[in-house]
């Protein structure tokens, strides 16, 4: 992630040098590497866990790329590179994973798009490979070239994937940069199929340790939380910064009797129903977050019992169980080391 104090200010634009992104020092490598030698690729694919810097990365990339400066270095004070941060360059082509809803493609982050989130999973889907398609196929109107950005690549579906083919073995006049990563800790070999992974040249970005996150949190200025220490955040976010500062925020949103209610689990009937209700008022991604929050709680006190009835939560939520119902059964069920609650007594 970027530390701000590193970042260079022209006029008011920040400019943001790659090298400072912390623990992604090798990607920043190929990519100063590339541009000073003039050997840039035509796809790339940046492969890593979400949150360390990946999206950070892909935009200082297209400002080099773009500068007319000409110099690897983006000067922040050129047309190209102004119209960049601020969002409106039209060489530029972002593409995210989106959802569909009576034939139209709503993005993740609409508000709308919270009511789908049950059903499934966003993917990039066919209709926007096509426009991918019709995008490189179209002269530059101001760069050298364009430069096309898919973030969560992973998420392509099948007629998509195989869409993109094709214009990722002969992208001109364009560059495409594929955004993917890995779920888990121990990510799978191949998160994109082979046939992709084939036609681009890896940007490998990594966890951070526990230093390098410090790191990052002590420049971003992120406070303590009252009653939750540093390192505990630290290890909820495994080694990526942009979770630890999702967490931070769902931490600070939350009222601090709630969690302390959770994570003693309820011993009543009473508390019981009033902690569903506290929690049920939560959006769906707001309760989701803490089911892996509160996992991650019970399993360092060794309650396997609690691990597996917040998973019952979490899958009774992705099956469209009212919200309220599935923690009130659950949390008057048992007690945080698996025995019959005295509240179903």
């Amino acid at each position: 992630m970027l530390q701000p104090r590193a970042a260079e200010m022209v006029e008011g634009v920040t400019v943001l040098p790659p090298q400072h992104i912390v623990g992604q020092e090798l990607a920043a490598r190929l990519l100063v590497a590339a541009l000073e030698k003039g050997r840039v690729t035509s796809s790339y694919c940046f492969l890593g866990p979400e949150g360390v810097g990946r999206s950070l990365m892909a935009r200082w990339f297209a400002q080099a790329l773009f500068c007319e400066a000409s110099s690897g270095i983006p000067c922040g004070q050129c047309s190209n590179c102004r119209w960049l941060l601020a969002g409106t360059h039209p060489d530029l082509h972002w593409v995210s994973p989106t959802y569909v809803h009576q034939g139209r493609l709503i993005a993740a982050d609409a508000p709308e798009a919270q009511a789908l989130q049950r059903r499934s999973p966003p993917q990039i889907r066919l209709e926007q490979v096509q426009e991918v398609v019709r995008f490189c196929a179209r002269r530059p109107m101001h760069a050298r070239r364009s430069l096309v950005v898919l973030e969560g690549a992973e998420t392509l579906t099948e007629s998509a994937a195989n869409a993109l083919l094709k214009t990722l073995e002969e992208p001109e006049p364009a560059h495409i940069v594929l955004i993917a990563s890995h779920h888990s800790p121990t990510p799978p070999p191949h998160p994109l199929p082979p046939t992709l992974l084939s036609r681009c040249q890896m940007v490998p970005f990594r966890r951070l340790s526990s230093a390098e996150m410090e790191q990052v949190l002590t420049a971003l200025g992120c406070p303590e939380l009252p009653g939750i220490p540093r390192s505990e955040l630290i290890a909820l976010a495994q080694g990526s910064p942009g979770r630890a500062l999702a967490a931070q925020q769902h931490l600070q949103s939350l009222p601090p009797s709630l969690l302390q209610d959770l994570r003693r689990w309820p011993h009543s009937l009473r508390q019981a129903l009033e902690v569903a209700r506290a929690v049920a008022a939560l959006d769906l991604p707001a309760q989701l977050w803490l089911i892996d929050y509160l996992q991650q709680q019970f399993w360092a006190q060794g309650s396997r019992q609690a691990i597996r009835q917040l998973e019952q939560i979490r899958q009774q939520l992705l099956q469209f169980v009212q919200p309220r119902l599935a923690w009130e059964v659950n949390l008057a069920g048992f007690d945080s080391s698996g025995n019959p609650s005295p509240v179903a007594k």
